[in-house]
């Protein structure tokens, strides 16, 4: 029996990475749990435990950094092993840390290092997967990011209630073994060029004018999407429905994207990036801003159907893009850049979000939501024009963009 066409042609290391980004977010427990376990079992107070949380974001936009630095320069398996280490480690210190001086510094550490590896598999990606294949592959690999944390959802509740503990060993555990599976399963890319000081690395992101435009835009979209966690449920909330009507409402995404994703991201694939970016992300902002016009769960499952089919068409997309802009010596540091961009919705998406719906009020999100996913989505063809005809410096052979 043949595999279906969107498995097929992907070469078998690929494959070892997807199975390690599965299985250590299979086990992701401690993050959707923290503030529970703050609350709960380190009695700390909602605010405290929501600086912790804090704290833990912005980590992960540091851990980004140190990522992609790393994986130009100690090469990705190196840091896709030795950030899964650190994890492992971190995690054990939070678990075991007493008081609120300790939890915030072991949150931060925690969040730093759990982002290590991202970047630095996201540029094996790069390395193994042809450019005709990266959207594809990055779409698959958001699959198995968002299958496996569906599941470790429902299963951290489970091993919650036979202690936190366990919450955190089995954490910790799964790094490991996400990191030693990857070591082992991929071969070091052999890139020609190393960064130096002067050329490589974040110097040569951040001089890229087109990427750089990208990254805004990446930003601008995870800001809008964060939404579905900030204000979705408080409007759920406020429109009367108990706590449990919230999770109905956002494990409709989920099993849309278990169902769907993979499909719609080969559907996809057969248009022009920069048109298809668009389209995404005016489904996501149209999306969070009907949410506005639902009273009942259906109607809040609705409207999270909508905003998940441009979720899932977007899937790959962006990073695919900074794969084939990037050169060869500072690919590690140009997925660190996207990372980094992505991430930074997880600490500015809830303080926007939160004093928005407080101030000028719900409508005002929602509307906010609705334009900048228009502003976005405009501005996404634009910055594909410029990067299909875009060079890199040292690296103009490589540039393979489909067209906007």
């Amino acid at each position: 029996m043949r595999a279906p066409r969107m498995l097929r042609g992907l070469p078998r290391e690929f494959w070892v990475q997807w199975w390690g980004t599965l299985l250590n977010r299979l086990a992701t427990f401690v993050q959707p749990f923290l503030v529970l376990y703050l609350t709960t079992s380190r009695g700390l107070s909602v605010p405290q435990a929501g600086m912790v949380a804090a704290v833990w974001g912005a980590g992960v936009i540091g851990g980004a950094v140190v990522g992609g630095w790393s994986a130009d320069r100690i090469g990705p398996r190196a840091t896709v092993l030795g950030g899964m280490c650190l994890s492992a480690a971190a995690l054990v210190g939070l678990g075991t840390a007493r008081g609120l001086p300790f939890l915030l510094a072991a949150a931060l550490l925690a969040g730093v290092t759990s982002n290590i590896y991202r970047p630095a598999a996201d540029a094996l990606v790069a390395d193994i997967v042809a450019p005709a294949d990266r959207t594809r592959a990055f779409g698959l690999t958001f699959w198995a990011i968002n299958a496996g944390f569906s599941v470790s959802a429902a299963l951290g509740g489970y091993l919650a209630s036979l202690g936190y503990g366990l919450l955190f060993a089995v954490d910790a555990a799964t790094c490991l073994a996400c990191g030693v599976l990857m070591y082992v399963g991929l071969p070091e890319p052999q890139r020609a060029v190393r960064p130096t000081r002067r050329s490589g690395g974040y110097r040569m992101v951040f001089s890229h004018t087109t990427v750089v435009a990208l990254l805004l835009l990446t930003a601008g979209y995870a800001l809008v999407y964060e939404q579905a966690y900030v204000a979705l449920p408080l409007a759920v909330r406020d429109a009367g429905l108990p706590t449990a009507a919230y999770g109905a409402v956002i494990a409709v995404n989920g099993v849309f994207i278990i169902l769907f994703q993979p499909w719609i991201s080969s559907v996809v694939g057969r248009y022009p990036r920069g048109r298809v970016m668009a389209a995404a992300t005016l489904l996501l902002g149209t999306g969070l801003a009907c949410t506005g016009l639902a009273d009942t769960v259906w109607e809040f499952g609705a409207t999270v159907v909508l905003w998940s089919l441009g979720e899932s068409a977007m899937a790959g997309n962006t990073q695919a893009v900074v794969a084939d802009l990037s050169s060869p010596e500072a690919r590690g540091a140009y997925q660190g850049a996207f990372t980094m961009a992505r991430s930074c919705s997880m600490l500015f998406g809830p303080m926007i979000g939160a004093a928005v719906y407080a101030g000028p009020g719900p409508g005002v999100l929602w509307g906010g939501c609705l334009v900048t996913g228009v502003l976005v989505a405009a501005g996404f063809p634009l910055v594909m024009r410029r990067a299909k005809a875009a060079t890199v410096p040292e690296a103009a052979d490589r540039v393979g963009v489909a067209g906007g």
